[in-house]
């Protein structure tokens, strides 16, 4: 139980994180978000790039952490009950409940990004 406190705890800091760095990288790049909007950019293609830069970003930090997560069970195998340390089906379901968060902490930004007025854009900074 404490194992899955932690984990969730984990997933929360993670998300949060997520949340904040695309948020800032939306603020940091308000003046191009504008002039990609005044050129002819719609709100639904704004809104995908940041979403793809978030899944980006994602995509390494799953490339880097599933295979050490795999490694690293054998020093909690003695902690799983029921589930086998390289259960294919858990780690999958850990992925996808990831994806899932993130997806909805990076979709606030991205749409913020997607509001963005073209002329308010352009007078910053």
């Amino acid at each position: 139980m404490l194992l899955a406190c932690f984990g969730a705890l984990a997933l929360i800091l993670a998300s949060i994180g997520l949340f904040g760095t695309m948020a800032h990288s939306v603020t940091s790049r308000t003046r191009e978000l504008g002039i990609r909007m005044s050129l002819g950019a719609d709100r639904r293609s704004v809104r995908r790039m940041v979403l793809r830069e978030a899944l980006v970003v994602v995509a390494a930090g799953l490339a880097v952490g599933v295979p050490l997560s795999l490694a690293g069970t054998r020093l909690v195998s003695n902690l799983l009950f029921g589930v086998v340390n390289t259960d294919p089906l858990t780690m999958a379901a850990a992925v996808c409940v990831l994806l899932i968060v993130i997806l909805v902490a990076a979709y606030l930004p991205a749409r913020r990004a997607s509001l963005i007025d073209p002329m308010t854009a352009l007078r910053t900074e």
